[in-house]
């Protein structure tokens, strides 16, 4: 039974793509009703991330037009489908890229859910979160503590629990070397993320204007990739126990490689189709490996919440109405954004 705190309009405003590669056009929609195991929730903020652009162009497999795109969504629930239990109307919730699952196919039912076949992602699977409201299954849902403002939470369903999450289930422990390879929009979270887990932290990225940025961060050295040997002044500094590759370039990953220490691992977040140059000796005589990394489940976005809003650690953004997508959708690709652009809908 659908419950309401009060009347609302029969649309909502929302952001939408009509053909791949179009402009964006904020335009009036049916308000969407939730149904069995669904809830609709008021967006309050939504971040703009660089993978919608994979959605924009359709760059991902069965993408419909018009779209509504957008995975990086917190806000407040406000209204319930049949059969939903311990969710309230007005709770504040956040959804990420992980955005619901199947729960019967082999993944799921091992509990491995990031990995199900039929994974949803907002702005994917269903309209996403560039718009005043949206329904998400109930499995989607990430509780935001009381620290966080939506704004500051959106980021933290993709670009927070993909470094968070990363990190905390690597092979790294307290004191150990682990670098961060780009200081952008994963890379920033990353750094602030290793030093709070305890990790003795390296920034990498290009220009030695960003070496305050970083130790801001809380790195504890910083490596300019445009002024010599990244690996080699990873080997000075003992090897990296892990580099968290957060920049999407495949030359970048592999000028890093050798700056891996014995069993050191090169966890992979930034997506580029180009292949990342390895030799076996590289890697047999170390122990050395080379692995890709998803982002996290509704539970792991929940404890990378928790662990934020405990240790600091804050995504930096620059917000932008619903109204200005286009110009944030547009600094954002540009790669001029400091650092996560987030929408914002005045609710």
């Amino acid at each position: 039974m659908s419950t309401e705190t009060y009347a609302k309009p029969l649309t909502v405003r929302a952001a939408q793509v009509t053909e791949p590669g179009g402009g964006f056009s904020v335009v009036e929609r049916e308000l969407p009703e939730p149904q069995p195991g669904h809830v609709r929730l008021t967006v309050e903020a939504c971040g703009v991330c660089r993978s919608d652009a994979g959605f924009v162009n359709a760059g991902f497999p069965n993408v419909t037009f018009p779209l509504v795109t957008g995975h990086e969504i917190a806000g407040r629930v406000e209204a319930l489908g049949d059969g939903v239990d311990n969710w309230n109307v007005g709770d504040r919730v956040a959804v990420g890229w992980f955005g619901g699952n199947c729960g019967t196919c082999p993944a799921c039912r091992r509990g491995d859910f990031i990995h199900c076949v039929r994974m949803q992602v907002p702005g994917w699977a269903y309209p996403g979160g560039y718009a005043e409201a949206v329904v998400v299954p109930v499995s989607a849902l990430a509780r935001i503590p009381d620290e966080l403002g939506a704004a500051e939470a959106a980021p933290m369903g993709c670009a927070g629990v993909t470094t968070f999450n990363a990190l905390r289930h690597s092979a790294a422990g307290p004191g150990d070397l682990v670098a961060v390879l780009g200081l952008g929009g994963l890379g920033h979270l990353g750094v602030q993320f290793a030093s709070k887990l305890g990790f003795e932290t390296v920034a990498v990225a290009r220009g030695a204007s960003k070496a305050e940025a970083a130790k801001n961060f809380g790195a504890h050295h910083y490596i300019d990739s445009n002024a010599g040997d990244v690996a080699g002044q990873l080997q000075a500094l003992g090897g990296a126990k892990v580099v968290l590759a957060t920049a999407a370039s495949s030359e970048a990953m592999s000028a890093v490689i050798d700056g891996l220490g014995d069993n050191g691992e090169l966890i992979v977040l930034g997506a580029t189709p180009e292949p990342i140059q390895v030799s076996p000796f590289q890697l047999i005589s170390s122990s050395r490996t080379i692995h890709g990394h998803p982002s996290g489940t509704a539970r792991d976005v929940e404890e990378t919440l928790h662990f934020a809003a405990l240790t600091g650690v804050r995504a930096m953004i620059e917000t932008r109405p619903l109204d200005d997508v286009a110009a944030a959708y547009d600094r954002m690709m540009s790669g001029e954004a400091r650092y996560r652009m987030v929408l914002t809908t005045g609710k």
